[in-house]
């Protein structure tokens, strides 16, 4: 065990719940996808800066699975804490809860992984403090974090890879 400072998961939770109203709504009554990845960066920011009450960058969103719709006049609610740590990064995952307001019914609309870095005011990197899993949720996000930091650096590399062929200039202006 290191010397790091150490925080629960749950010291990072954070909990956003919102109406769906037809201006957030797509053509097929459901809410913008891009909305919701809104609502995911806002909540997971939070999170991270719980964590580790220093600046942070959103270093990538990582996944976001969209599983079901969420619908005009339901609401959605997000729950969202720091899953685990790199030296000075943190993994965030978020959890999107969608409640049909009439019936009550409750469902899992989405899950997203993100990954923000803690910076000091010059930008630096600093260290961030351990992450304590307790929840048998927790735990067993926790326990994937393996797999999803091998593939996080695997698709980062593809991506470099691919910016490295790509251009800049607008062919049309040319």
């Amino acid at each position: 065990m290191s010397n790091r400072k150490q925080k629960f998961c749950k010291e990072s939770l954070v909990i956003k719940t919102s109406r769906v109203f037809p201006q957030d709504t797509n053509n097929h009554n459901t809410l913008f996808g891009g909305k919701l990845m809104t609502y995911i960066d806002d909540t997971a920011s939070i999170s991270a800066s719980r964590h580790c009450r220093v600046g942070i960058v959103t270093a990538s969103t990582d996944s976001v699975d969209f599983l079901q719709p969420i619908k005009n006049d339901h609401s959605v609610c997000l729950e969202s804490y720091v899953a685990s740590v790199g030296r000075s990064s943190m993994e965030i995952f978020v959890k999107v809860i969608s409640e049909n307001l009439k019936t009550g019914e409750r469902y899992l609309a989405a899950t997203s992984f993100l990954t923000f870095v803690a910076i000091d005011d010059a930008g630096k990197t600093v260290e961030v403090p351990e992450v304590i899993p307790e929840s048998e949720e927790e735990k067993m996000i926790h326990e994937g974090r393996e797999a999803r930091e091998i593939a996080r650096k695997e698709r980062l590399k593809a991506s470099r890879l691919l910016a490295s062929s790509l251009k800049t200039e607008v062919p049309w202006l040319f």
